[in-house]
């Protein structure tokens, strides 16, 4: 595939992301479908743009939480576009991903505000490790699993867990939503923010989708976990 390792298996179950909404930055046809596949598969809304300027366009309308930038792009190349998005002063994690490999080009990526840099071919698996790595450090996070004091959910198992209780397995959009809410435990979304963050460009968004993940993650996990605020939105309260 010119740059994307598809062997072995993807993995979704032991790699997954949450919530969070990607902008893939990539040229190649191939490379970029595999990706952005794989970044679905693993519970990301993702988008997926072809060359520099549009990226660019699409950042300035359009917030996202990481970018994946391949560095060989048509017109404006990766390292302009990553100097133009930090010389705007714009901070989105962003990690680069080419078949670039001399100590030159990755020191001039890191230099220019990359947070990180993987070399093609790579397996998937290791591309959403560092992206999880990256989110954690930009949030300041720690450790990987996200609690609101009561509830624990851990993006690498896609796992729920309640104090003294075993380990609950969820569905790619039961654990997109309920990240989306454990980011910032007591914060209230909406209906458009909780599917905005579940769906990329391009798909349909299901018709009362939030009502019914949130009536399972409750069915999973009791009624207490999510909380609605009439007419306003859902959260998950700060535990005590």
């Amino acid at each position: 595939m010119g740059g994307l390792n598809a062997s072995p298996p993807f993995d979704a179950l032991n790699a997954t992301g949450g919530d969070m909404r990607v902008l893939l930055v990539e040229d190649d046809p191939m490379i970029g479908a595999a990706v952005q596949g794989a970044l679905k598969d693993a519970s990301y809304a993702a988008d997926w743009v072809k060359n520099g300027r549009t990226a660019l366009d699409t950042l300035d309308c359009q917030q996202y939480d990481l970018v994946l930038l391949d560095l060989g792009l048509p017109g404006m190349g990766g390292l302009e576009l990553l100097h133009a998005v930090r010389g705007g002063g714009n901070p989105v994690p962003l990690l680069i991903i080419t078949a670039r490999d001399g100590l030159d080009d990755r020191i001039g990526g890191l230099d220019g505000g990359a947070d990180d840099y993987l070399i093609k071919p790579f397996e998937m698996s290791e591309l959403l490790a560092r992206m999880r790595a990256v989110l954690r450090r930009k949030g300041g996070v720690a450790v990987p699993v996200l609690t609101n004091g009561v509830l624990s959910l851990d993006p690498a198992t896609r796992a729920a867990r309640l104090p003294d209780g075993d380990a609950v397995q969820l569905s790619n959009r039961e654990f997109a939503l309920l990240q989306a809410l454990m980011v910032r435990p007591g914060a209230i979304l909406s209906r458009g923010e909780l599917e905005e963050r579940i769906y990329g460009w391009g798909e349909e968004v299901e018709s009362n989708a939030v009502d019914f993940l949130i009536h399972a993650l409750r069915r999973k996990l009791g009624s207490a976990v999510i909380r609605n605020v009439r007419g306003v939105g859902w959260m998950v309260p700060k535990g005590r």
